[in-house]
């Protein structure tokens, strides 16, 4: 099935070059020019992936991603300029899987495209080292990647997809560190380049989307200087 990429940005040029490439590679397109037309868009028609640029007129980035997160888990690119590191920070909290620095290599962005497409077709099917069923219990915790779902005491918690494998790599191995690239590799798959900030961005979210639903929970430890691990109950 041919997978779409919504692309969602007010430089004309962008939207016309990057669409030409991923056409090329055999996605379906679709493009926006503001943030409203694609809340409307994507909530009407989802797409398999988007990516979007922070500033743009009637609704920004950070608002749109904010939206469609109240309602999917769909992957999310964010575009950002070299001044805006600030932005990024801001996106990867709001639930972003990923960024990437304009201007940027067309080639970057497909690599990068294709490993979170990746990325969610595993996060939604058996993943090795998971019990039969595709079911994975720890204590209060569990995760089901048939349905990517996870719950914590019974309540939902909404993870996008990074945050998803972040949890699995983790809880696959409790009590064991895992530094920031094996997380990396977990989350993102090998040869892709991601900060360390990236990941501590990452972790710090899902860890406020657990507390939402319980105050006290702290499986996720941080070893400064190591990684993090998942607690063992």
């Amino acid at each position: 099935m041919t997978q779409t990429i919504a692309l969602v940005d007010d430089d004309r040029n962008i939207l016309t070059s990057v669409s030409m490439t991923l056409e090329q590679e055999g996605f379906q397109v679709r493009t926006y020019t503001d943030g409203e037309s694609a809340l409307q868009g994507l909530l009407s028609r989802p797409a398999d992936l988007a990516v979007l640029d922070i500033k743009m007129p009637r609704m920004d980035g950070m608002e749109l991603l904010q939206r469609l997160r109240q309602r999917t888990s769909m992957p999310v690119v964010f575009l950002t300029s070299k001044d805006e590191e600030v932005d990024e920070l801001m996106g990867l909290r709001l639930g972003a899987d990923d960024y990437i620095t304009k201007p940027f290599s067309q080639r970057l962005l497909l690599e990068r495209i294709r490993a979170l497409l990746r990325r969610n077709e595993a996060g939604r099917a058996e993943g090795s080292g998971a019990p039969p069923g595709g079911v994975i219990v720890r204590g209060d915790l569990v995760l089901d990647e048939t349905k990517h779902t996870c719950t914590w005491k019974g309540h939902d918690i909404q993870l996008t997809v990074t945050e998803f494998l972040l949890v699995k790599a983790l809880a696959l191995r409790p009590g064991m560190v895992k530094n920031r690239d094996q997380l990396i590799d977990g989350a993102y798959g090998e040869n892709i380049y991601v900060d360390d900030r990236t990941i501590d961005s990452h972790v710090k979210r899902v860890r406020r989307k657990f507390r939402q639903a319980d105050p006290d929970f702290a499986q996720i430890e941080t070893l400064y200087g190591i990684g993090y691990r998942y607690k063992e109950d």
